[in-house]
């Protein structure tokens, strides 16, 4: 049976992302079949889990998700592994009320699982056994195993913080990492800088196991683990519901497009659709298609070389303007788009909306959302709400359009403009908000039905020889 743990921080920034992609690199490097878990809407700290482990990483999002749905996918994903490591998000404890709800705590006391504290031992000793202490007395449903002192000096302030953690807690160090001057996770504008961009990631990996193995009792924490809980008779796993041939559906997934919940690509596939992975910045025009989801990704650190790909530019929007449904999420929003302005220059897009984008400083969107579908579009129904998530350093510059051609109303969150979102232009649909398939079961079927539709007609072959 497998076995789980949750890894947690005191605050944003204590450490756990070093700490969980550490521990799974080095379980996965003693032959352990280890499946990572993300809590939150994160696409960055995920990937570099799904590095670590060889196999994806699946986001547990309890704002987004019920906790039917949250069960399922865990358990479901857990089958046939040994263990199960779960990274949290922010602070242990924190929420979006008072009570902390859809907190890393409540996740895991949702899934049964014990939690490893992560806690950064920047300038204090004695006061990190009160930060640990109050974390147990606070809610003492949740499970707190162990210990991990991060950012530490000296050999004499880890003895001075470990001593007074386990006199006052009763809860066992179970690790001590020494301040380093090496990042290896470097910043950039919407935090950690993806592995797919990160010229040493494999390194980077490496000696996080290296760490992993050198600093942290892994023997304790592996006994500390929990066998995953089955779902129970009346919570049935997610059902293959392939009916007929196969549609192909394009994902641009390359150094610009990165950002793609491997849920909602299962989600796609349990429709019945074969996906096609597509590099926009060397493929000479796309594929035969009968539909193309875009997510979300930089396609402002890619902008050069996709506005020099002109040939596959003109190829996404002969094909937009052909009837080929597109679905396409922020960084694909912005690649549907005019053109994009940095640092005086600007760079050509696709063009199937006309939008100038630049890009900010300061983050523009940030954030939970919610959305009421107002207008007709061609994947939601009218009435229906849906709930995603957005975060951009991206802005509108000038749009050539009106509130009425956006088909969404925000009704949390910032959106496109003036509280709304949803680019509509034919059957292509283009927002801001990032949504998972466990929490719009429709979305995938709704994708794949068009595309079927599409097929019907003429695939994308045909008009592509007018490129």
């Amino acid at each position: 049976m497998p076995k789980g743990i949750v890894v947690a921080g005191l605050s944003g920034g204590s450490g756990k992302s070093v700490v969980a992609v550490g521990l799974v690199a080095a379980f996965a490097g003693q032959g352990h079949k280890v499946v990572p878990f993300k809590k939150g809407p994160d696409y960055i700290d995920a990937g570099w889990l799904q590095l670590a482990a060889g196999q994806p990483c699946y986001n547990l999002d309890p704002y987004l998700m019920n906790p039917a749905a949250i069960r399922h996918s865990f358990a479901q994903h857990c089958q046939g592994t040994a263990m199960a490591i779960v990274e949290g998000n922010r602070g242990l404890f924190d929420g979006v009320n008072i009570e902390g709800a859809y907190s890393t705590a409540e996740l895991s006391l949702d899934l049964k699982l014990p939690v490893l504290l992560v806690v950064d031992c920047t300038k204090a000793t004695r006061t990190i056994a009160a930060l640990v202490l109050g974390c147990q007395k606070l809610d003492p449903r949740v499970m707190l195993k162990g210990v991990v002192l991060n950012r530490l000096g000296t050999a004499r302030h880890e003895a001075v913080v470990r001593q007074a953690v386990e006199q006052y807690t009763g809860l066992p160090v179970v690790g001590a990492i020494p301040r380093s001057r090496i990042d290896i996770f470097p910043q950039r504008h919407l935090g950690v800088t993806p592995h797919q961009e990160h010229q040493g990631a494999e390194q980077a990996t490496g000696m996080l196991a290296d760490m992993a193995n050198k600093y942290l009792d892994l023997q304790k924490i592996e006994a500390f683990m929990a066998v995953v809980q089955t779902v129970g008779t009346d919570e049935k796993p997610m059902l293959k519901n392939i009916t007929g041939p196969k549609v192909r559906i394009g994902i641009l997934k390359d150094a610009a497009f990165q950002f793609y919940y491997p849920e909602n690509l299962e989600a796609l596939e349990n429709e019945g659709a074969e996906l096609v992975e597509i590099n926009a910045m060397t493929s000479a025009r796309l594929p035969e298609l009968e539909g193309l989801y875009i997510g979300g990704g930089f396609p402002e650190t890619s902008a050069r070389r996709l506005a020099d790909n002109s040939a596959f530019r003109l190829s996404v929007k002969r094909a937009a303007e052909s009837g080929l449904p597109i679905y396409a999420e922020c960084g694909g929003l912005i690649y549907l788009g005019e053109s994009i302005l940095l640092d005086g220059e600007e760079y050509p897009l696709a063009g199937v909306f006309p939008v100038r984008f630049g890009l900010h400083r300061k983050p523009q969107a940030h954030g939970y959302t919610e959305l009421l579908v107002s207008g007709q579009n061609p994947f939601y129904p009218a009435g229906e709400r849906i709930k995603g998530h957005e975060f951009r350093y991206s802005t509108v510059l000038s749009w050539q359009g009106s509130q009425a051609d956006l088909s969404l109303t925000m009704e949390r969150g910032v959106g496109f403009m003036d509280g709304r979102d949803g680019l509509v232009f034919n059957n292509v649909l283009a927002l801001y908000t990032h949504i998972h398939a466990l929490a719009t079961p429709g979305w995938a079927g709704s994708l794949v039905a068009k595309a079927k539709e599409f097929r019907q007609g003429r695939g994308v072959a045909e008009i592509l020889k007018k490129v």
